[in-house]
């Protein structure tokens, strides 16, 4: 795949505060990916130089091959949509006219704008002026300005804030959508278990810094947390379980006393300990591997981090 968004040692301050400090990554073409950080990580500040909207102090970023400081960006501007955490609406103006009057400052044609409310679910309140929609129909619609002429990579932060479970799956169905038809999608949340099987790779950003980047099965591997097995047992064979995980190296061993047996271990044990449970297979009823969760492994980059912090202190 050839890359969408190039960042390459990007450092940008506020005085003598640097909310990004040489941070570098690439985004492919028709990628679904996640920046996830705190509050004040510097998510924002890298949204909007990718954007244009500011300009590094040092590094460079290219988009679809063009730097955001040359000429050539206006262009390629033109083909990135983008949604605001914040979205704000003239409340006076239907859902419609607001659409085309999005369409006619992007320049794309006015005959987009019913496409984008059908794909938002929001057709049947087109007609409907903008004061009398809820905050997650506000959500939805900027989701729907964005899509005007048809982008090729597309900039969302925080784009299901305020919308309920079925918003959030039609959002996330219509990214999908867009990512197979080969839009770039580049989008934050702080809601880590919602976008964590949903995004193709994420960039975890604390204090300024790239802390961690790659597909969710991969800083897994490189974190190394621990995982949980989780086990339905016969309960006349819950004891013979239980003694026979004790030979092993595990970490952590807890059960309810009647069926439910878990059992916390490193990834490299992981097979060693199935193996076990495998001569059981008459007595266990079910078993499942929780993996450890996007939220997890951002806590434990942050832990990572700071104990660096620490060392070099």
């Amino acid at each position: 795949m050839s890359a969408a968004v190039e960042v390459d040692k990007v450092t940008r301050r506020y005085g003598a505060l640097r909310a990004l400090d040489e941070v570098s990554l690439t985004i492919e073409q028709g990628e679904l990916f996640g920046l996830i950080g705190h509050n004040g990580a510097g998510k924002t500040t890298l949204f909007k130089l990718m954007l244009g909207l500011l300009a590094p102090d040092a590094g460079t970023i290219r988009i679809h091959g063009q730097d955001i400081a040359g000429a050539a960006f206006r262009e390629v501007r033109r083909g990135i949509g983008y949604v605001p955490e914040s979205v704000v609406f003239y409340d006076h103006l239907s859902g419609a006219e607001t659409l085309r009057y999005f369409a006619d400052l992007k320049g794309a044609p006015r005959g987009e704008v019913p496409d984008a409310l059908q794909r938002v679910g929001l057709s049947d309140a087109g007609a409907r002026r903008v004061k009398t929609y809820s905050k997650g129909m506000r959500q939805r619609l900027g989701v729907a300005q964005a899509l005007l002429g048809r982008p090729r990579l597309l900039f969302l932060d925080e784009p299901t804030s305020g919308l309920d479970p079925e918003g959030i799956h039609s959002v996330y169905r219509l990214l999908h959508e867009l990512r197979d038809a080969g839009v770039t999608v580049v989008m934050t949340s702080h809601i880590l278990s919602e976008i964590q099987e949903r995004v193709d790779r994420v960039a975890i950003l604390n204090r300024g810094h790239v802390q961690a980047l790659g597909t969710l099965q991969r800083l897994r591997e490189a974190v190394d947390l621990p995982l949980w097995l989780e086990a339905q047992v016969v309960p006349a064979a819950m004891d013979a379980v239980r003694a026979a995980l004790t030979q092993l190296p595990v970490i952590t061993q807890r059960d309810d006393g009647v069926r439910r047996l878990a059992v916390q271990v490193r990834r490299e044990h992981k097979m060693a300990v199935l193996a076990r449970l495998s001569l059981f297979d008459a007595q266990i009823s079910d078993l499942h591997v929780r993996e450890p969760t996007l939220e997890e492994l951002f806590l434990g980059h942050e832990e990572a981090g700071q104990e660096r912090r620490h060392g070099e202190d």
